[in-house]
């Protein structure tokens, strides 16, 4: 509609509606420090809840007050939000909105959405004052077409919160070059990622793709279509850590990929190898704990610059069974070594070592391919693009192995302009670089250190040429370039000289960097690759020995708790129930069992099994087994036995051909009224011995020769209706909030 709205634009300006005015939500907050507890947000066209950012009052206070400063306000209390069936984004913190009237070099209308806003809270909205981690606590979003969650800026915490059934569970997003806020980085912990789940959705409405899911094989609603490849956690920019969280139902179909952890795709900005993962849990019918994506639909040639460079550190092993390694695309030679192990499924390779990043920017031109070999591996050089970009100079981020060479390669003559970075370098680490130019060039080679905060870059040490590769070797920390005209390589070392600290990625002095200033004289293409291997080609070698392959379980990975709804002051206990036809006995199925909370009870033979819970602890009290013959001894305890307060679930396994009188005896534990039994093929039942019939009580049965399947319930414990013995009033965290939140006004 934008498109056809155009008489606040400059001129013929056409709006593009994906990044000018697609924005429609249910919340739309231009203050962070609001308070959200408690709400639901769904059905909008772009977001649930858009946090955006306006640089100065807008509408027709515009003017009348000073700069606002939204981008640097702490988040007030965001607490048990749940957002759903939106089509951008469930939750999406980023962009902000243009403040100025349309001109003739930016024609866009007054109060389209902007992309220079970056969300970084700091005390009193103050940069110089320390950062505040803004805290997303318990957001439950699910049904959401592309993300759960998109989420940009500085130092950002989601914990205890439920991701399901959306394209893209939570991406993170920073900076395409650095983060904007310094020493910044994002964390998810104790949280719940579900591919698919058995909310199906039904076909109609606004629910314009249905395909068949790759659970269960049933139809069902789906993220985009059924080629979308979906993904629980998107890793971009950083630097991210995913910690204490579990996956699960992340199952590809033959249309498409579908993984626990992906990256974003066809992205052409950086990606660090500080994001970190640890303490993750993965249910059984998770086929891609990670996928780097392959060219196809969708990721189209997968070959953009962030694509190639993709890499993530699995700290603790609960990923790939390696405990401190790093995971990156498996056709990345600029991070391999001989010892690696490819996980082709993934797209992957397994590697121990010692990672960062360069940080290359070039000016005049600005518009290069850059070709980059590891001496190791000189025919897997990796080809970069740059980012698109209209700017005076280009700018490529590869990750690098450290304590390495490389050498630089041109599509055309050489840029006149080169500054090197080290970019997450510790103090001391290195890599040794060889730039290629015309034999006749000369070089200006100076030291810099770029304090970011207020744009100063004062000069300092000129490096001075050397007359050999050995002694630019034995000089290595001290500046100095060697150039060996005969392959057109100019040498130096690459090199931290001072300390990083915590998540910044440049030094506690400033951005350290090389700036190199040639002058040449031809205009040959600066592609050296033929002239510099074999003369500086090496072996590949391990820096760091690959770790052996754990088999110990991790009892500490995963969330702490499985079930997220919107009424956290409630306990849930989860329970399955696996009857077992005859039938399916037959066609190969073995296990029949009841699981409470992630205890599984087997069962076999033919007959009944029964396992009572105390309703007030969720402990498990009794499980027994009646055999076929047994259905009066069943009766009879369910008439006489089962104690007070206590939750009661039935499953069955085999050809049942008698039930006596079950039903009746089932009644008053739940059922409204007994049910037919006779001639069924498997059973289960959830009730509730005691003074009520809860509204979760429920008998499921079977026809003939079917099966029921797999049952997963989640019931509720130490309801109020069970009168249970507590000392004190249940716990309300959002009344206690909403409390705070009323003093602050």
């Amino acid at each position: 509609m934008c498109t056809s709205i155009r008489d606040k634009v400059y001129g013929n300006y056409i709006p593009n509606p994906a990044t000018d005015c697609m924005a429609v939500s249910t919340f739309w907050i231009a203050n962070p420090k609001n308070h959200l507890i408690n709400n639901a947000a769904a059905g909008s066209q772009d977001a649930g809840i858009w946090y955006v950012f306006h640089k100065m009052s807008t509408g027709d206070s515009h003017g009348l007050y000073p700069e606002t400063k939204a981008e640097l306000t702490p988040l007030g209390i965001f607490y048990n939000n749940r957002v759903h069936s939106n089509f951008k984004a469930g939750l999406f913190i980023d962009k902000g909105v243009k403040t100025v009237n349309a001109t003739v070099e930016d024609p866009r209308e007054y109060l389209c959405l902007d992309n220079s806003a970056r969300f970084r809270p700091h005390v009193d909205a103050d940069p110089d004052k320390p950062r505040v981690a803004a805290l997303i606590d318990r957001l439950v979003a699910f049904k959401n077409n592309d993300h759960g969650a998109w989420v940009r800026g500085g130092d950002i915490i989601i914990q205890n919160s439920g991701f399901s059934d959306n394209g893209v569970g939570l991406t993170f997003a920073s900076d395409g070059s650095f983060p904007k806020d310094e020493g910044s980085s994002q964390e998810v912990s104790e949280s719940l990622f579900i591919g698919e789940s058995k909310n199906y959705g039904y076909l109609g409405g606004q629910n314009k793709y249905w395909g068949t899911g790759a659970i269960e094989n049933k139809t069902r609603t789906l993220p985009r279509n059924r080629t979308f490849p979906i993904r629980g956690f998107q890793i971009y920019d950083g630097p991210i850590r995913l910690t204490k969280s579990t996956f699960v139902n992340f199952v590809p179909t033959p249309d498409r990929f579908t993984s626990a952890i992906g990256f974003l795709m066809k992205n052409q900005w950086q990606l660090t190898p500080k994001n970190n993962v640890s303490y993750l849990k993965f249910g059984a019918n998770v086929s891609l704990r990670a996928f780097f994506g392959q060219p196809g639909p969708w990721f189209e040639d997968s070959d953009l610059d962030g694509d190639k460079n993709s890499i993530f550190y699995d700290q603790d092993g609960s990923v790939t069974n390696f405990k401190n390694v790093y995971v990156a695309r498996m056709d990345n030679y600029l991070v391999r070594h001989s010892d690696c192990i490819n996980i082709t499924e993934w797209n992957g390779v397994i590697c121990s070592g010692t990672y960062a990043q360069v940080y290359i920017q070039t000016w005049n031109p600005s518009n290069l391919t850059v070709s980059i070999a590891r001496d190791e591996y000189p025919s897997r050089h990796m080809t970069l693009k740059g980012i698109t970009q209209k700017a005076l100079y280009q700018q490529y981020q590869p990750v690098v192995m450290l304590q390495k060479g490389y050498t630089i390669h041109w599509n055309a003559q050489a840029p006149q302009i080169i500054y090197l970075y080290p970019i997450n370098f510790e103090k001391g680490d290195w890599i040794r670089v060889g730039l290629c130019y015309p034999e006749d060039t000369s070089f200006q080679i100076t030291s810099q250190i770029v304090r970011r905060q207020t744009a100063t870059f004062p000069t300092g040490e000129e490096y001075l040429a050397v007359s050999s590769m050995e002694e630019l070797e034995s000089k290595q920390s001290k500046g100095g370039f060697y150039f060996d005209s005969s392959t057109g390589l100019l040498f130096l070392f690459l090199q931290a000289k001072h300390t990083r600290d915590g998540q910044s990625y440049c030094s506690l002095q400033g951005c350290e960097r090389i700036k190199i200033q040639a002058t040449m004289k031809s205009k040959a293409i600066s592609n050296c690759m033929a002239k510099a291997y074999p003369k500086y080609a090496k072996p590949p070698s391990a820096p760091k020995p690959m770790p052996t392959k754990t088999s110990d379980s991790c009892t500490r990975c995963g969330a702490s708790q499985m079930v997220f709804t919107s009424d956290p002051h409630n306990i849930y206990l989860p329970v399955q129930l696996q009857s077992l036809t005859e039938g399916e006995i037959q066609h190969g199925a073995t296990e029949s069992f009841i699981s409470v909370n992630g205890t599984k009870f087997p069962f076999q033979g033919t007959g009944f099994f029964l396992v009572i819970i105390d309703a007030c602890s969720g402990t498990v009290k009794e499980s027994k087994f009646f055999a076929q013959g047994g259905i009066e001894m069943l009766e009879t305890y369910l008439r006489s036995k089962v104690p007070q307060r206590c939750i009661v679930l039935l499953a069955s396994r085999g050809n049942i051909t008698d039930f006596g009188n079950l039903s009746k005896e089932l009644q008053p534990l739940g059922t409204a009224k007994p049910a037919y039994l006779q001639n069924k093929g498997s059973i289960a039942f959830c009730g509730y011995q005691g003074n009520i019939k809860p509204p979760w009580a429920k008998l499921f049965f079977s026809p003939a020769g079917q099966g029921l399947g797999l049952l997963e319930r989640y019931i509720p414990l130490q309801m109020d209706e069970y009168e249970c013995s507590r000392s004190g009033t249940k716990d309300r965290k959002d009344f206690d909030l909403l409390k705070k939140a009323s003093k602050m006004h």
